[in-house]
């Protein structure tokens, strides 16, 4: 929808784009919502590092913006689809993008203007529903819902967000299934899969971190992964290659072996196989996980070896050593998925990074929740033992950030180090 369309226009097009309850809602009153026929997209937010709407916006960065609209519980329009409709903005996803169906996912994309599902087509190329990654849309005329991600491809099932009703805030939603007769009460058949043009990969961003003890001294120390290698930081500030992967890699870092230093590996999604590297250079080759996973790496079953895991939509999926499998529920989407030894004991744990909140929610061995705020919209999370521990085992978070190429990691009490490595984007 145009915001400069005569306003018969403007609720004509929306009446048709999203269908909605007649239940109304009650603005929260921490919302920055207005009524009006119209309005403008003047920024899109820190989560979109604040850059000029209508460019480029990762995948990752489409599901952390959507996240936000379900922790602030956006309502749908309060006069539902009839003129003056309501208007969101908010700090970290900008705005202000129209609060129903097409505009929240204009706000996901960060479009320039609030588009309807009408016209979402024309920034939009028509994709195969099995080749749905998160970030990409179902669009029908009458409505539109956010993927998430895959439950179960073979299946299948998923996730989704959607902005649906006024019966309803935003919400997140596990029961899709591209079998079923219906879809957010409309026909499945109804629906076509559409990918925005603008949309990145996050593997194809730029330098991707890691950590490691890669020298075999007490503590572990950082590193990143650049198209297809590896530079990693020995303690005594020199760098280390190693030549591992290809271009759509995701890169991991563990003792895969059980002896000498920590090894990389990457994972990739095309395929879903790991392609591990050994002490002697010797590759091995793990098949787990599917397109649209996010790789771990830790020593589950407390063996001598570390192993490997994908999270998957809130979903832990970890491979033991005998080639079991383990699935812990943690996290929501848009959390990025770290691993370690949180509490010195057991085996490794795992837990997320929330870019929404700046926030690391980390599992304990008895199943408890950790919280520590390390981190802004937009780090990347790391996670292993930067100080030798002061006499203990355990692990600790950090990030790198992006647009300074720097590592911020935490210490056991709490004080911070700083590294310089890698390269800003």
């Amino acid at each position: 929808m145009s915001v400069n369309a005569s306003p018969f226009r403007v609720a004509s097009i929306v009446t048709a784009a999203c269908a909605a309850s007649l239940v109304l809602s009650v603005v929260p009153a921490h919302a920055d919502s207005i009524q009006a026929s119209g309005a403008t997209v003047s920024s899109t937010g820190s989560l979109g590092n604040n850059a000029g709407p209508g460019g480029k916006v990762s995948r990752s960065q489409a599901i952390s913006r959507a996240q936000v609209w379900v922790d602030e519980q956006v309502p749908y329009s309060a006069n539902g689809l009839v003129s003056p409709y309501s208007w969101w903005a908010d700090s970290r996803t900008g705005g202000r993008y129209r609060q129903d169906c097409s505009g929240f996912v204009s706000m996901a994309w960060q479009l320039n203007y609030s588009r309807t599902t009408w016209d979402l087509p024309d920034v939009s190329t028509q994709i195969s529903k099995w080749d749905l990654q998160p970030g990409d849309i179902l669009n029908s005329n009458d409505h539109v819902v956010l993927l998430a991600g895959w439950r179960d491809k073979s299946a299948g099932t998923f996730n989704y967000y959607q902005e649906s009703s006024r019966s309803r805030p935003t919400n997140y939603n596990t029961d899709g299934n591209l079998y079923g007769s219906s879809l957010a009460s409309h026909p499945t058949s109804s629906y076509s899969a559409l990918r925005y043009k603008n949309i990145t990969e996050d593997s194809a961003a730029g330098d991707v971190p890691v950590a490691g003890n890669w020298d075999g001294g007490q503590a572990a120390n950082v590193g990143v992964w650049r198209d297809g290698k590896f530079h990693l930081r020995y303690d005594d500030g020199t760098v280390a290659y190693v030549d591992w992967g290809q271009a759509g890699d995701l890169p991991v870092s563990a003792n895969w072996d059980g002896a000498g230093p920590d090894n990389v590996g990457v994972f990739r999604p095309s395929t879903g196989k790991f392609h591990l590297r050994m002490d002697d250079g010797s590759l091995t080759i793990l098949d787990w996980g599917q397109a649209g996973d996010l790789p771990v790496a830790g020593n589950w079953d407390g063996g001598t070896a570390a192993n490997i895991g994908v999270w998957r939509a809130g979903t832990f999926h970890l491979r033991n050593d005998d080639g079991s499998i383990n699935k812990i529920d943690w996290g929501q989407a848009g959390d990025l998925p770290v691993a370690g030894n949180w509490d010195g004991t057991g085996p490794d744990n795992v837990g997320v990074f929330r870019p929404s909140t700046g926030k690391f929610h980390l599992r304990m061995d008895d199943g408890s929740l950790t919280i520590l705020d390390w981190g802004q919209a937009g780090d990347l999370p790391v996670a292993a033992n930067w100080d030798g521990g002061n006499g203990g085992p355990a692990a600790n978070i950090g990030i790198w950030r992006p647009s300074q190429g720097r590592f911020h990691l935490r210490n056991d009490d709490g004080t911070l180090t700083n590294l310089d490595w890698g390269q800003p984007r």
